[in-house]
C-alpha cells in the first residue's frame, strides 16, 4: 500500500522530500544524576545569559563603535565618504558576524537544556531579538524625542 498521505510526505504525492520527516526526539536521558542535571541547567542559563548580551550589543555598543571609527577615517583621510563607507561595511560585518554567533549559541543552548532533561525543540534567538529590538527602539525613542529632540528644547525654554 503506497504511503500518499500529505502528512506523510512533505506534501507532496510522491514521497518524501529529503529532511522533511517528523522530529522525534530521544528519550530523557537514562542514568544522569540530578547533581549533572543541576549543572547542566545553570550552565543553560549561562548560554542564555551570553546570548542575551550578544543581542544587547547589536542596538548600542557596536554602531556607537563603528560611528567612532567612521570619524577617525573621515579625519585622518579628509574625506566624508570614506569614514561613512568604513563605518557601514565595518557595522554591516561585525552585525552579521554577531548575529551567527549568536545563532551558534542558542544551538549550543538547546543542546545543553535537552541534556538537563527538558525537551527543548525551539531556540530563543528569535524572542530574544524581537525584545532587543522593543527595548533599542524605545532606549532611542526615548533620547530622540525626550532628551535630545523636541522635548529638551521646551525644558531649556522654561528655565529661561
Amino acid at each position: 500500500m503506497p504511503r500518499n498521505d500529505p502528512t506523510d510526505t512533505g506534501g507532496l504525492f510522491i514521497g518524501r522530500r529529503p529532511g522533511t520527516a517528523p522530529l522525534r526526539m530521544r528519550d530523557a536521558p537514562v542514568g544522569i544524576s540530578s547533581r549533572r542535571r543541576f549543572i547542566d541547567r545553570w550552565l543553560a542559563g549561562g548560554l542564555l545569559a551570553l546570548e542575551v548580551l550578544l543581542l544587547a550589543t547589536l542596538w548600542g555598543p557596536q554602531p556607537v563603535a563603528w560611528l567612532w571609527v567612521g570619524s577617525h577615517v573621515n579625519f585622518h583621510t579628509d574625506s566624508v565618504e570614506a569614514g561613512i563607507i568604513a563605518a557601514f561595511a565595518g557595522m554591516m560585518v561585525t552585525l552579521f558576524g554577531t548575529l551567527v554567533l549568536a545563532k551558534q549559541v542558542d544551538h549550543g543552548w538547546k543542546l545543553v537544556r535537552r541534556a538537563s532533561g527538558i525537551e527543548q525543540q525551539e531556540g530563543m534567538i528569535e524572542r530574544l531579538f524581537v525584545v532587543s529590538i522593543a527595548i533599542g527602539a524605545s532606549a532611542f525613542c526615548f533620547w530622540l524625542f525626550v532628551i535630545q529632540g523636541p522635548g529638551s528644547s521646551l525644558w531649556s525654554a522654561q528655565a529661561i
